[in-house]
């Protein structure tokens, strides 16, 4: 026989066997709690002076019983939601209020972040006896902010027909899901901040906006938090995770998309409580890279960085990684490998570093070469959709891919360049770069990154006309200072420059530099002449 949970310690063992045989009680699947079952819940709680609470199946079996104090209960852990956005939890809870309330803020936010079926109180007076029912279920919202649950009292000869009720509330939840019918993920965007300004985080929230809808989410709705102190556990409060499990509902999303990195277990308990698939920054940006690579080298370059990401997640308790079945976080040349052990893990861990210090070895040997032909290298670098491969087509005629997306280039491109006086350079594109660029995309794209060292310059290009140019510029030093390229000479392009009208100028007087726009060729003559000073000083 199942064994009771909750607020056990001081109980008789007459008490105790009375609630364990509460397991053998039924509902008809139609009642909502039968007369019989309301009667026994509401005399334990006459002799214990604690609440008592039951979850019934939709059968009318009681699958779990659970025990409280005067003043409320907690419900144990009952696991993961069923499959569909539209489908509820197929539990009830019925429960007992010692001092005759309606339903508290407690129960409907169980209703809510459980997707139970409904929420049921059991009011006794102020003798003990049974006085009145409350009871709850959620609704379709009809618009933004709109009414998600709706609560009535009744007599328990007039309760509800509970099994018609939930039938005709999932139907009405899945005509509901059909408005939002879309091939691609809907997913809702969360930003917890700790000592950061609105405007702040509304700008990192905009950034992540760009991220997913790059990975091809349809992005259904934004939450933000600004707190003194990070929940250890959920990072978000309470109450935000209750404000997030209800914005799912209301807008039929299926995915927590956060941007802060998550620990393992962070994420697998804000799944846990909404029920919604989490992926944090960096699996976000694993993902956009992984669709992205179209080289051999590119694919064993994000291969490695999802694995890196992934095994430390092995060890944990987590249950995400088992049910995921692809879509946004597990897409690319790794999604096979998510479902292994961590031995086979570091195994293959192991063959992408082994192939990827041969790919560098390679590089090297090229950069030899070219050295040996005195050719200066330019390389060209900058937050992702500054513009760079714009830039590299403008000025060498070549045809790199060049859109209006974050990370359109994954894979190196160089090209020969002729200055005046008949003096040619290696101008070469890279990866665009992000803050908080995961640590382990950085460690796998170093034969990439490695070029940066040998270059005689770097060519840093901000987007003068995006309002938060300064902190990108620093972004983008933070992570060179990280790759030990700080010393490395730089020149400030202040792209963008037919689209940022004057503030392009301003920022080029205010941190040096050259104001350019790749797209019209306004200032590439201005750019060359200063990039010739530097590269060729001894001319």
């Amino acid at each position: 026989m199942k064994a009771p949970k909750g607020n056990l310690l001081g109980l008789k063992p007459s008490e105790l066997e009375k609630l364990r045989k509460t397991y053998q009680r039924r509902c008809l699947p139609a009642e909502v709690v039968s007369a019989s079952l309301a009667q026994h819940l509401v005399e334990f709680s006459r002799q214990t002076a604690r609440q008592v609470g039951v979850l019934l199946s939709r059968k009318g079996e009681v699958e779990w019983v659970f025990v409280g104090d005067a003043h409320g209960l907690e419900l144990p852990d009952i696991g993961r939601m069923r499959a569909g956005s539209h489908r509820l939890r197929g539990l009830r809870l019925v429960h007992t209020h010692l001092k005759g309330e309606p339903l508290s803020e407690d129960d409907l936010t169980d209703l809510a972040l459980l997707r139970l079926d409904m929420v049921a109180a059991l009011a006794m007076d102020k003798k003990g006896e049974l006085e009145k029912l409350f009871w709850g279920h959620l609704v379709v919202p009809r618009e933004e902010g709109g009414l998600l649950w709706q609560t009535q009292a009744s007599s328990l000869a007039k309760q509800p027909d509970a099994k018609a009720l939930v039938e005709a509330l999932e139907e009405e939840f899945g005509r509901f899901s059909k408005q939002w019918h879309s091939n691609r993920e809907r997913a809702l965007l969360v930003s917890v901040h700790v000592g950061k300004s609105r405007k702040e985080a509304q700008d990192s929230l905009a950034e992540l906006e760009e991220l997913a809808k790059t990975a091809g989410v349809e992005v259904a709705g934004t939450l933000v938090q600004l707190r003194k102190t990070h929940e250890a556990k959920t990072l978000l409060g309470k109450g935000k995770l209750l404000e997030l499990n209800l914005l799912a509902m209301q807008k039929m999303a299926e995915v927590a998309i956060v941007d802060q990195n998550l620990s393992p277990s962070q994420a697998h308990h804000i799944s846990k409580a909404t029920s919604l698939n989490v992926i944090d920054r960096t699996q976000l940006i694993l993902d956009i890279f992984a669709q992205r690579a179209q080289s051999a080298e590119g694919k064993l370059q994000v291969e490695l960085a999802q694995l890196k990401y992934l095994l430390p997640r092995l060890s944990q308790s987590d249950t995400s990684f088992s049910r995921l079945a692809g879509g946004i976080g597990t897409r690319g040349p790794g999604e096979t490998k998510l479902e292994v052990d961590r031995r086979r893990v570091k195994e293959r861990i192991g063959q992408l570093e082994r192939s990827i210090d041969n790919i560098s070895q390679s590089r090297k040997t090229r950069r030899t070469l070219r050295q040996k032909r005195e050719l200066p290298l330019i390389s060209i670098v900058g937050y992702t959709n500054a513009g760079k491969s714009t830039l590299l087509n403008a000025l060498t005629h070549a045809s790199a891919l060049a859109e209006d997306k974050l990370f359109a280039t994954l894979e190196p491109l160089s090209r020969r360049l002729r200055f005046p006086k008949e003096r040619d350079v290696i101008l070469s594109d890279t990866v665009g770069f992000i803050r908080d660029l995961p640590k382990d995309l950085l460690a796998a794209f170093r034969a990439t990154l490695e070029e940066l060292d040998s270059a005689d310059l770097l060519l840093h290009v901000v987007d003068a006309s995006e309002e938060a140019a300064p902190q990108r510029l620093e972004a983008v030093e933070r992570i060179l200072e990280e790759l030990g390229l700080i010393a490395k000479p730089r020149l400030l392009v202040w792209n963008k420059a037919d689209k940022a009208g004057a503030a392009a100028e301003h920022l080029s007087l205010s941190y040096g530099g050259v104001a350019i726009s790749a797209q019209t060729g306004e200032g590439l003559e201005a750019l060359l002449f200063e990039a010739a000073r530097h590269v060729f000083v001894k001319a």
